[in-house]
């Protein structure tokens, strides 16, 4: 479940502006495995590297869906079917008395399967996770890009991070 890890080339700045401008130029130049590390969202980072829209709402939906229609078949089966209750000559089972538990298996069950793809699909949990610069968790931000990238130079990478306004340039051993 865990990335391999690889080693490469970083660049880090201290200005948002700079490092958004900088994944385009990286992206431009037809890096595609290049990853930018921020310790906040940055409006227009996801553009700029390329990065598609994410499969989690759609499995929040369908998660929905499978809580809600669960729901409803339990509900009519502990009603109707498994300890059926003649009270007062109601019917067996009332859809309006069990709308409040279809919402709430709904959203608990959405909730839960987005979580756990959420935690898939960002490899966590990560023991022992590499770091570049402890930095990066509060305000600075960089730019990765692995040797197994395509068109990977390391003079290259590093005098097009210092036109972008990189403060900061090194090789990573692992990442």
């Amino acid at each position: 479940m865990a990335k391999k890890r690889v080693a490469g080339y970083a660049g880090i700045w201290t200005d948002e502006h700079k490092i958004v401008d900088a994944a385009r130029k990286i992206k431009s130049l037809g890096f595609s495995k290049f990853d930018a590390i921020s310790p906040y969202p940055l409006h227009g980072m996801e553009e700029a590297c390329g990065i598609k829209r994410s499969s989690i709402p759609y499995v929040t939906f369908f998660a929905g869906w499978a809580g809600l229609l669960f729901a409803l078949w339990f509900t009519w089966w502990t009603s109707a079917v498994s300890w059926p209750i003649n009270v007062g000559g109601k019917p067996l089972f009332s859809l309006a008395a069990f709308i409040p538990i279809m919402f709430e298996l709904t959203v608990l069950v959405a909730s839960l399967v987005s979580v756990g793809a959420l935690f898939y699909h960002c490899n966590l949990p990560q023991l022992d996770p590499p770091t570049i610069d402890p930095d990066l968790t509060s305000h600075k931000f960089a730019i990765f890009v692995p040797e197994n990238d395509n068109g990977y130079d390391e003079t290259k990478l590093a005098e097009v991070f210092r036109e972008m306004g990189a403060i900061e340039t090194r090789k990573v051993a692992e990442y």
